[in-house]
């Protein structure tokens, strides 16, 4: 019997147990009579005995001990019941795509882009007032701001011609000065905002514009633990499986550290930002540096490993390009056969995904587009790859160069572009490790729990695995699992 939530215990007698026994024809041993007053709810443990007493004249105290260990283990599943449904519901997801069917027929091109214009020139109309680009003739001389898309950047001896392009028209910008810079940078196919004087067919720029996020320096404070890793690889010859166990030892507070098992026992939340197994075909030859080939049983052998984690940690998942989803971005959750296979503690989203941690927004996205950032801005490497987290959030897209290394489907909407600022955005696919902090923004790039591969050598790219990026308090620490 409970009462608020809180079981209300009757003081009652043996004397009184045997009468309520007799009431219903039944006689009870004297220690038996004693084990029901003893108990945590004597009136829920009469009526449980006298339901299956049947032809029982007499309650001996095998038949109480029964029932009485009946209802704690019952008790005890209700209220593991209660905290996961508590723990489900202070997990929200709040954006994501599920479902997306593309043809690529040209109007879906068009609304693509178009989409992805209008987000981001919402995001600058609180900076500048643009001007469609077909109605700039009536301002010749004049300083105007425009919003477009870039379509081409041609480097000429002292500046640049930046090609601009909206839903009106095309238009020239000239950037020259501190301007070139910025210019250099330019992804092609991201949304811009340029000021400038209007001379001829052409804007001579002042100012050019990246969406960006306000500059926020406030750091959001959590009295719990969120824990971020990516790439684990399940099914390749590489996975780090000694390294993998020490530390689900640590998130079970086993580790025998009483100073990071206190850690550990502070984490409610374990993101894993795709690539959860290393698939099958992603590569040429790559069943050579498969311990697992089938699938399925990579997918078995993740929930395994995934089952093994303390059931009161919610584990979200999302997909990477390795796992068996369609490659194009965004990237649905997992299909449910593979789903199923996991822990009850663990929810499945698609890439990216926008979710809420009792009150934590968190932007999780898979990352492949760092490489495209890597690759086209020559300052940035794979050792910091939190720097290349940092130009998505300048440009307000997390794959703002289109038909690079990561295919997008071109849906109705563009779903990537980053609308709704988070607390977090947490990245992995480059295999290497960095955390920072941009503008009130958390960024954490999760390392891998793979060993080198072979292509990784042939590109010169060498993975920081086994470590881990922990949120707790107003700060994002790492734990080491790689040495000892």
């Amino acid at each position: 019997m409970s009462k608020g939530g809180q079981r209300v215990v009757k003081n009652i007698d043996a004397v009184t147990v045997a009468k309520k026994f007799l009431v219903r024809g039944y006689n009870i041993s004297p220690k038996a009579a004693q084990l029901i007053c003893s108990s945590e709810d004597p009136e829920a443990v009469i009526e449980e005995v006298c339901k299956v007493a049947k032809s029982n004249f007499i309650i001996g105290e095998e038949d109480v001990l029964s029932i009485i260990n009946n209802l704690r283990t019952s008790s005890r599943k209700e209220e593991k019941k209660q905290t996961a449904e508590e723990t489900t519901q202070k997990l929200r997801v709040l954006k994501e795509v599920r479902n997306s069917i593309v043809e690529g027929k040209v109007e879906d091109f068009v609304a693509y882009f178009n989409s992805r214009l209008d987000k981001i020139s919402k995001i600058f109309r609180s900076r500048i007032q643009p001007t469609h680009i077909r109605n700039l003739g009536r301002f010749k001389g004049e300083t105007v701001s425009v919003v477009g898309i870039v379509s081409n950047v041609i480097e000429r001896k002292d500046h640049f011609v930046i090609e601009l392009e909206d839903q009106t028209g095309s238009i020239n910008c000239i950037a020259n000065g501190n301007n070139m810079e910025i210019a250099r940078e330019l992804l092609g196919d991201e949304v811009i905002g340029v000021t400038g004087t209007l001379r001829g067919s052409s804007i001579i720029a002042d100012r050019i514009i990246l969406p960006d996020v306000p500059i926020n320096g406030e750091r959001k404070e959590i009295d719990f633990g969120i824990v971020f890793i990516s790439d684990t690889h399940f099914g390749s010859k590489g996975f780090l499986e000694k390294n993998w166990n020490k530390f689900v030892e640590w998130l079970n507070c086993e580790s025998g550290d009483d100073k990071i098992d206190e850690i550990a026992e502070k984490v409610k939340y374990l993101i894993l930002a795709g690539d959860v197994v290393d698939g099958v075909g992603v590569y040429p030859e790559q069943e050579k540096e498969l311990a697992i080939i089938d699938i399925y049983q990579q997918y078995e052998f993740a929930a395994e490993n995934l089952d093994a984690i303390r059931k009161d940690i919610e584990i979200i998942v999302s997909p990477g390009n390795h796992d068996a989803v369609r490659q194009a971005e965004p990237q649905p959750p997992l299909p449910k056969e593979f789903e199923s296979l996991f822990p009850k503690n663990t929810t499945c989203v698609g890439n990216p995904a926008y979710l809420d941690l009792d009150g934590v927004k968190v932007l999780v996205y898979h990352g492949r587009s760092l490489d495209d950032i890597v690759t086209k801005i020559p300052r940035l490497s794979y050792d910091a790859p939190h720097k290349g987290m940092e130009e998505l959030l300048k440009r307000r897209h997390l794959c703002p160069l289109y038909g690079g290394r990561s295919p997008i489907a071109p849906d109705k909407e563009d779903h990537l572009v980053i609308e709704d600022i988070p607390d977090v955005i947490h990245s992995g696919h480059v295999h290497t490790f960095g955390i920072g902090f941009y503008r009130g923004v958390f960024l954490v790039n999760s390392s891998t729990w793979q060993s080198q591969t072979e292509f990784q050598k042939k590109v010169n790219l060498n993975p920081m695995p086994c470590k881990v990026a922990v949120y707790i308090g107003n700060t994002i620490g790492k734990l080491d699992f790689k040495g000892g």
